[in-house]
């Protein structure tokens, strides 16, 4: 260093042009050169505590700018931290085996930066963790298994009250759920995919709309118990399946019961079989509600039946005109308690059906019903009465049951009474014929 005449420049060999100069200060020594940073010249320096280290730099320094290496253009506190983000992706690289070079991590971060619009990314990765659902892999049929537990309390009663679902369409709902896990045996809930939801619908061409609609509604109800059991992505895209997409129903034609039929079911049927047939053709009640009915309900407002909202298919209580003939058939039932209907739903269908079997009257769906909404709707002229004796609505009426009969039909249908007995007292005995 004695030899050394300070400043000491450093030229290019093959130009003679000076590219960097070390100076000797009083602790130690600087190097200093230019650079081009951003397309424009300018001056950088680096200090060193011994010469031989300023000379080392200033050869490594001198070699990148010959070569034109963009590395001269940093400075001391620039380089120190490029040399620790690489030092700090080296690690990432380790810990995950994922390698990330300097520059597509310092453009992730700034790109997620100015989408957070002053939020930190650690705020952002901090509220991701903790919203992100992790899925859980589920079997299908464990899960059609847990999801029918979760729901049997929905169709029992307490205290005595309607319970929240009707037990018939639990076991409609079970059915189905559990068909369609027996037809993707092995499958998790989140291996599931549209083909599988195409090809279980496809398997029930036969049927009718409604009742493939109904079906769909249960699956559909099944998967988002899924997604929110995190059984299932919530972002899984399901019901997008072509075949998932519900159907629009074909409208069917309203068939119903004509007075004379009416007459010889009512004429032919037994003590506990002819109240429900009146009630539901006389009334108008629905099946469902008649087996829902107590006495009490029938006897309690002089002159109507009471269908409370725990009875009433929308749960919205009505009461619903007792007409002469209905009167008439229930006569003999002023003392009676208890249930109308005191058997199950199935041994209601085996009596009903055999009694129409017997007469040779065809079974016609609600036929009872429907009877009684369309000859009173051709009574009254009002949608809006006969709506509110059926507990439905007037579009309903109005769409489905206007000009399906005539007054004069109407007449017949609820003049429908019990024969006449002759009582014991008013019976003449004629005295035998005598030989005059």
């Amino acid at each position: 260093e004695e030899a050394v005449k300070f400043p000491k420049r450093l030229r290019h060999r093959g130009k003679g042009k000076v590219l960097a100069t070390i100076y000797k200060l009083p602790a130690g020594y600087r190097l200093y050169w230019r650079a081009r940073v951003d397309g424009k010249r300018r001056s950088l320096m680096k200090d060193f505590p011994t010469y031989s280290a300023a000379k080392r730099e200033a050869d490594k320094v001198l070699s990148d700018l010959v070569k034109g290496s963009p590395v001269t253009a940093l400075s001391t506190g620039q380089a120190t931290h490029a040399l620790a983000a690489l030092e700090r992706l080296q690690t990432f690289f380790q810990n995950t085996g994922r390698h990330v070079s300097l520059l597509a991590g310092i453009n992730e971060y700034c790109e997620a930066a100015e989408k957070l619009t002053g939020h930190t990314l650690a705020e952002a990765v901090e509220r991701f963790i903790n919203t992100v659902a992790i899925i859980q892999r589920k079997p299908l049929n464990e899960a059609v298994v847990e999801f029918l537990e979760n729901r049997k309390h929905l169709s029992k009663s307490k205290d005595g009250k309607r319970s929240r679902h009707s037990p018939v369409y639990e076991a409609n709902v079970a059915s189905w759920l559990n068909a369609f896990a027996i037809s993707h045996p092995g499958n998790a809930v989140c291996d599931l995919s549209k083909d599988h939801l195409n090809f279980y619908i496809g398997a029930f061409k036969e049927l009718s709309a409604k009742s493939r609609n109904d079906r769909r509604a249960a699956i559909k109800m099944f998967l988002r118990w899924c997604a929110a059991k995190d059984y299932l992505s919530q972002s899984h895209r399901l019901f997008e399946a072509v075949d998932f997409k519900t159907e629009d129903s074909e409208a069917t034609e309203i068939d119903f019961y004509r007075p004379g039929e009416l007459r010889t079911m009512l004429s032919r049927a037994d003590a506990d079989l002819l109240p429900v047939l009146a009630l539901g053709g006389l009334a108008g009640l629905r099946r469902e509600e008649i087996f829902r009915l107590e006495w009490a309900d029938v006897w309690r407002v002089k002159g109507k039946i009471e269908i409370s909202a725990r009875i009433a298919k929308g749960r919205k209580r009505r009461l619903v005109d007792i007409c002469p003939a209905l009167a008439a058939w229930l006569t003999p039932y002023r003392l009676k308690t208890g249930l109308v209907w005191s058997g199950s739903a199935r041994e209601f269908e085996g009596k009903y059906a055999t009694l129409r079997h017997d007469l040779s009257i065809p079974a016609r769906r609600n036929g009872l019903r429907h009877a009684f909404v369309t000859y009173h709707f051709a009574t009254q002229c009002n949608e809006n009465l006969t709506a509110s004796e059926a507990g439905n609505s007037p579009q309903m009426i109005h769409a489905h049951y206007r000009g399906l009969a005539t007054k004069a039909d109407a007449a017949k249908w609820f003049a429908v009474k019990p024969a006449r007995k002759a009582s014991a007292g008013k019976i003449i005995q004629l005295a035998t014929a005598s030989n005059c």
